[in-house]
């Protein structure tokens, strides 16, 4: 058996790098990275805008095509966050924190060529841990039900701390009004409306893209507009930045990325968690244990790669799940599995053995895909940058008619035209109290996962009679309830040791002197 496993790996690889593949995969990735650039067209869209295509292919051209453009857009959303500090997907949350403050530093090529290299290694980690643990993943994966969801948001939820350097009281402050904002639309358990005020769009709940793409594009738009400054930011290229760039990252962040990527597959092999949730919980960790934590938040590359390289790592752990049992990591993995189904082929235990061809084709393909992101994402940087040589008067109207757009094209209605322009004016005037959209972000992607988990485990709990043994006492509850004490705590407690130790130091050299 593990020989036939090695055979169509190698049969994979041989399949993936015919001239036909390759070639998709490079349409693949410049158009995904073209989608994830822009605000609100997600890497879920990207994807199923393609899935009619690849009807007329080859169940295996479809799906290297499909996973090529996933991978394009996952990296393609840091080009608007670095240059705009506006996620082009929900995934790029975390890279603003960072990637934008390098940009206004006059660093913005060394960000955007940081968010490639970062993208492809967590990338192609993803796909190395799906390769080689796919089907002791897709168990553990089984672990995790309700109980275990809600402690994993809270623990997520602990990342807010790690946002708000400065005024943690604001921070939480912003958390907790996204937790509110999450809340809006029918109770997941009794199904009964809440503040809803009797207006029936508000029944479905507040949409997420809409209200990111308001939180961070139509704020920051108008943020910019009242600086009244020319550019966005000044923009310089650095020449032989490549190898220079790739020796302070291996210096700087080697164990950041690694950590990062592993994280952010192991996420992803959880579904409905998905890239935000990978990319903050990697871009905290990356944070707390770094010895300069102070740095984060004010142009850091460590912050950067944290996050690209767990978002990206997410595609791997993400189609975990669901090749090994029929169930989506995340929306993009749900169009994916609509692809396979729509050939014919069924997700599942025995997909490797029945269609183990295909699969290994798909799986391959992906590593060969990252591979070549580098390239095409390279050469790409060079137009993207360029908007920062473009006056913010010709910018600023573009990025709201395509904000518009990406809120409009999610369900084809106005309404979330009108959550994106509210909620941006609603962050615009909360950052002028020092409240940061991230935060709210969290909160209100976070919220309504807690939210249906908690809801859930509660019924669970009151079925069996016993609420300590289902929300405390399971063995990945106890964990994440432990790692959540400890993320609250341990900032706390290397603050209280660097302290010691600089006293300690001073006493020192007072001694000497």
């Amino acid at each position: 058996m593990e020989q036939n496993i090695i055979e169509l790996i190698i049969s994979g690889f041989m399949n993936s790098l015919s001239p036909y593949h390759i070639l998709l995969m490079v349409f693949g990735i410049a158009a995904g990275i073209v989608v994830g650039t822009l605000p609100g067209l997600t890497a879920t869209m990207a994807v199923a805008l393609l899935v009619p295509v690849t009807f007329v292919m080859e169940p295996a051209s479809g799906l290297v095509m499909l996973g090529a453009v996933w991978c394009g857009a996952i990296y393609g959303g840091a080009n608007a966050a670095i240059l705009l500090n506006i996620p082009g997907t929900p995934s790029s949350i975390a890279t603003t924190f960072d990637g934008y403050q390098m940009t206004k530093n006059g660093a913005a090529d060394k960000a955007l060529l940081a968010s490639l290299i970062s993208s492809v290694i967590g990338g192609i980690v993803g796909v190395v841990i799906l390769l080689t643990l796919f089907a002791p993943l897709a168990q553990v994966s089984l672990k995790f039900g309700k109980p275990e969801y809600f402690w994993l948001c809270i623990f997520g939820l602990t990342t807010i701390s790690a946002m708000s350097t400065g005024n943690v009281l604001k921070g939480l402050l912003g958390g907790l009004l996204g937790l509110l904002i999450g809340t809006i639309g029918l109770d997941p358990v009794a199904g009964i409306p809440r503040f809803t005020f009797g207006y029936r769009p508000l029944i479905q709940g507040i949409q997420l893209v809409p209200a990111l793409i308001g939180f961070f594009a139509f704020s920051q738009m108008l943020t910019l507009m009242e600086r009244n400054e020319k550019y966005i930011a000044k923009y310089k290229q650095t020449p032989n930045l490549f190898k220079s760039l790739v020796s302070e990252m291996l210096q700087k962040g080697r164990s950041i990325i690694i950590r990062s990527s592993i994280l952010g597959a192991f996420i992803g092999m959880l579904p409905g968690a998905g890239g935000p949730v990978a990319s903050l919980i990697a871009y905290n960790e990356a944070k707390r244990w770094d010895k300069n934590p102070e740095k984060y938040g004010k142009g850091a590359l460590e912050g950067i790669m944290a996050s690209e390289s767990s978002n990206n790592a997410v595609i791997g752990g993400s189609l975990i799940p669901m090749m090994a049992l029929g169930i989506p990591g995340c929306p993009a993995a749900a169009v994916v599995m609509g692809g396979l189904l729509a050939h014919g082929i069924i997700p599942g235990s025995k997909l490797l053995t029945q269609s183990g061809d295909v699969a290994y084709t798909f799986i391959t393909s992906l590593i060969i895909a990252n591979l070549i992101m580098l390239p095409v994402g390279y050469f790409m940087i060079k137009l993207v940058a360029n908007i920062l040589n473009v006056p913010l008067y010709f910018v600023a109207p573009i990025i709201l008619v395509l904000s518009s757009i990406g809120a409009y094209a999610l369900r084809n209605s106005m309404f979330d035209v009108f959550v994106m322009v509210i909620f941006g004016v609603i962050a615009y005037i909360l950052s002028k109290v020092g409240i940061d959209p991230g935060p709210l972000a969290l909160g209100l992607v976070l919220g309504p996962i807690a939210e249906d988990a908690l809801g859930v485990s509660l019924v669970i709990a009151h079925a069996k009679g016993s609420i300590l043994q289902i929300m405390f006492l399971r063995p990945v509850s106890f964990i994440l309830i432990i790692l959540s004490i400890l993320s609250v705590f341990t900032p706390l407690i290397l603050s209280h040791i660097k302290k010691n130790i600089g006293l300690e130091v001073k006493k020192n050299d007072s001694t000497v002197c």
